[in-house]
């Protein structure tokens, strides 16, 4: 049974400017118990968001022909659109009730690790709105890192180069009317691949966390316009544990909201692929001695986990 979320109190980016340290402790805090965050008066334009939204929704009520056509083969996802009945949660049997669609940075030369975006041609104001709210989340996350940064003890910016040209992806979500006998939930319980993610309340309740300590799952029902943030795997294992990361899922509606969608705009913020997932020294001790040896890259440790989402053989 999900618990209310009491002590998953919003931290508000505005004391930031009057009390640093009291920011950052709230918002570490909030990390260290639970793996997420709820950041209030953030600052994004509200505007732009609405629009990233109905790009959203206008894209994913054209046909599926059309949509179709924005697949890319051998892609893993990793740009333009993924259908429904594909991405399958780790360890799970039943594929996500979700389709969604991909936008990454954009770059001048695009490489094989971070290819050139799509945009819908049927679809007037979706590259701006939806280029405009990954370049403000990114600025947004690179913020949020600067105080995770100063919480772990590191200077403020010692994030800042290591996701300068990160592999961040935006990701627009879209869960479709949920039938009675559907066969399983639209996200199966899971821990997110990257280093932090960042996302905009979907109107549409369901999303829940699993509490570390009492193994409950937890409701997060951040106030209109909050962000929801999470630690990634990669951040967990540079901290080697210190910032967990939670396991989370989207369990279908209650009966008199199934024939409802669900729409989200999560923004999954990642380091550059050749930077080298070390644990932090001061995140080892002999209380929590390390866990992870053997480094790894950030594109070898992507991989490895879209093999087991199942979205690249």
């Amino acid at each position: 049974m999900a618990k209310d979320p009491v002590s998953l109190v919003p931290v508000s980016l505005a004391l930031a400017g009057s009390d640093e340290a009291r920011f950052t402790a709230e918002l570490g805090a909030s990390f260290e118990r639970y793996g997420f965050a709820v950041l209030a008066d953030h600052g994004l334009d509200a505007d732009l968001v609405a629009r990233a939204y109905q790009a959203a929704q206008d894209f994913f009520a054209l046909s599926q022909n059309t949509k179709a056509a924005y697949l890319v083969p051998g892609g893993a996802g990793q740009r333009g659109y993924t259908p429904f009945g594909v991405e399958t949660a780790k360890g799970h049997d039943h594929y996500d009730l979700k389709e969604f669609w991909h936008v990454g940075r954009e770059l001048a030369a695009p490489t094989a690790h971070m290819p050139a975006n799509l945009w819908p041609s049927e679809i007037a104001d979706f590259q701006p709105a939806v280029h405009g709210l990954f370049q403000a989340l990114d600025q947004m996350g690179k913020r949020v890192l600067q105080a995770i940064a100063l919480h772990l003890g590191l200077e403020e910016e010692f994030f800042d180069a290591s996701v300068r040209e990160g592999n961040s992806i935006l990701r627009l979500l879209h869960y479709p009317p949920v039938p009675a006998d559907a066969g399983g939930i639209r996200a199966g319980a899971h821990e997110d691949i990257n280093v932090i993610t960042l996302l905009l309340g979907a109107e549409e309740a369901g999303l829940q966390v699993r509490d570390k300590e009492s193994g409950d799952w937890i409701d997060i029902r951040p106030p209109e316009g909050a962000l929801v943030i999470n630690i990634g795997d990669m951040l967990q294992r540079l901290t080697n544990h210190v910032l967990p990361s939670t396991s989370h899922r989207v369990i279908n509606p209650r009966p008199e909201r199934r024939g409802y969608a669900r729409y989200s705009l999560p923004f999954f913020l990642h380091f550059a692929p050749d930077y080298l997932i070390r644990t932090l020294p001061g995140c080892i001790s002999a209380e929590n001695p390390d866990r992870y040896p053997h480094p790894i890259t950030a594109q070898a440790y992507l991989e490895e986990r879209l093999r087991e989402l199942k979205l690249k053989s």
